[in-house]
């Protein structure tokens, strides 16, 4: 048998998985389609929900969980465009990241700069504010397949 499974584990399990279905659907997209929205208001591309997804799972592993500051500006991610080569490029590094921020997460503790006017449920613990990482990451792709799908319908 071979080593015990460990929270950790558990936890970029469930994260990765999701993760990894985002990227997925992103690399069978060609650029056009990948930053094209649905043509409602308020509707985001695939790339920019990729991106954002990015951007979040990082700054609650590491600047909310270890105090290490990654820099972020969450407006601008919704307003972001590019080529799915780069973007595939970014999330493999963000996926490397991510795997080491939960590594070196003690998951009992508290976070080390939660931010104010959260939930306490969202940030009680460091495992908290990862759970909550697994509940954004899920909620992105439903929308991404969502998104994908009506793309692909015309």
């Amino acid at each position: 048998m071979g080593e015990p499974v460990t929270l950790h584990d558990i936890v970029l399990h469930y994260a990765l998985v999701k993760l990894d279905a985002m990227v997925a659907i992103l690399a069978e997209m060609d650029d056009g389609t990948a930053n094209r929205t649905l043509g409602v208001p308020g509707s985001n591309s695939p790339y920019v929900l990729l991106f954002h997804s990015l951007g979040a799972m990082r700054r609650w592993s590491s600047t909310v969980n270890l105090g290490v500051e990654v820099p972020r500006d969450r407006d601008a991610e919704f307003r972001a465009s590019g080529s799915v080569a780069d973007l595939l490029e970014l999330a493999a590094a963000q996926r490397e990241a991510f795997i080491a921020d939960v590594r070196a997460t003690d998951l009992t503790a508290a976070p080390a700069s939660a931010p104010p006017g959260r939930n306490p449920a969202e940030t009680a613990t460091c495992l908290a504010v990862l759970v909550h990482v697994i509940e954004e990451l899920a909620q992105h792709l439903g929308h991404l397949e969502i998104t994908r799908d009506v793309l692909a319908a015309g």
